[in-house]
């Protein structure tokens, strides 16, 4: 089969427009469920990677790792020099997202629905 430049030149724009996820670049998502829960409830990541969280939910939720603002003090712990965060409420199909910087456990919650056990962990590795 004889195939002429235009026509190869052709099918790698094509293939070159196509995004190839890597391990390296695979989104990190934790989706937030009717059910009152991150999944997966602990995700590793590497330093300097993001995580977005995902209102797949019908009811209001948020990402919170802000210790004044937990009910119990082991939902809401953050590594020596990390800094806080919070989504605020986020409406369904809502995303937020945050770069990990400072490696060790963070462990985080819904302030609507903590005190149902809506809380989940991100260890960051170095």
């Amino acid at each position: 089969m004889k195939y002429h430049l235009p026509v190869l030149l052709a099918m790698f724009a094509v293939f070159a427009a196509v995004p190839f996820a890597t391990p390296e670049t695979a989104a990190k998502e934790v989706r937030m469920t009717d059910n009152l829960t991150y999944e997966p409830k602990t995700i590793t990541i590497k330093s300097g990677e993001t995580v977005t969280w995902k209102n797949a939910s019908s009811m209001l939720h948020s990402v919170t790792d802000v210790p004044g603002k937990a009910a119990k003090a082991q939902d809401a712990v953050l590594p020596r020099n990390a800094k806080e965060f919070d989504s605020g409420l986020l409406e369904a199909g809502k995303t937020f997202s945050h770069t990990f910087t400072v490696p060790g456990t963070y462990k985080y919650f819904c302030i609507p629905h903590e005190e149902l056990g809506m809380v989940g962990t991100v260890i960051v590795k170095k």
